[in-house]
């Protein structure tokens, strides 16, 4: 993956004007989430979601820290967190979860002869694509179609897991929650000095100077 924020970490902000305490406590938090940990889900519906993970939001394989997806996920359903609104030919959250990853192993029972997190990528892949496609029929999805557990479930908590995490942020530039500074320039491609700088092309090593400023001078950056 090309590094578009060169030198930039999020986490340089913790103590600078750019954080509340509320900020930072939330965000140590997410931090502290151990990637196995699981409280809600079976085992084997773990290992299911983790690598249902893998498949639709890839990591970089140098990552020191990965975003504990799967563990992000099971926390959300721990805690019976919803999203305030439902579609109605969707079951609550808890049971479209534990439903749409059972029906996935049986999928991969009834296709391949073994569990979902032992398939290999191009057969995971495979499969995803015909839930995606309303193209898996197995008995376990009941009267949830496969095609919106894909959109409204799985789609939607991975990707929002992923970009509510710090590890993500670095990826884009974002710079965390807005409190208390908040933001001053509004207007297409404009960044206020305390927002990371995107490297163009020649100005890598700039770029990466002026990330690396951010955390470490709070009237210029964090």
């Amino acid at each position: 993956m090309v590094e578009r924020y060169p030198g930039y970490d999020v986490l340089s902000k913790r103590n600078s004007p750019s954080w509340n305490e509320q900020t930072r406590r939330v965000i140590d938090e997410r931090l502290a989430i151990r990637p196995d940990a699981h409280r809600f889900l079976e085992d084997r519906e773990f290992l299911t979601l983790q690598a249902v993970c893998a498949r639709i939001i890839p990591q970089p394989s140098d990552r020191a820290h990965p975003v504990p997806l799967a563990a992000m996920i099971d926390q959300k359903l721990e805690k019976d967190t919803r999203d305030g609104y439902r579609d109605y030919r969707m079951p609550p959250l808890r049971e479209a979860w534990q439903r749409g990853l059972r029906a996935l192993e049986a999928e991969a029972l009834q296709r391949h002869g073994k569990p979902f997190h032992q398939l290999n990528a191009k057969e995971q892949d495979t499969l995803l694509t015909a839930v995606q496609r309303g193209e898996a029929h197995d008995a376990a999805w009941g009267d949830m179609p496969p095609e919106l557990f894909f959109k409204k479930r799985l789609l939607h908590d991975i990707a929002a897991s992923y970009y509510a995490h710090p590890a993500s942020w670095n990826e884009i530039g974002f710079g965390g929650p807005a409190s208390p500074r908040g933001y001053v320039r509004l207007d297409y491609d404009r960044r206020d000095p305390w927002e990371a700088v995107e490297a163009h092309p020649g100005r890598t090593e700039a770029a990466r100077w002026e990330n690396y400023r951010l955390g470490r001078d709070p009237f210029h950056g964090g």
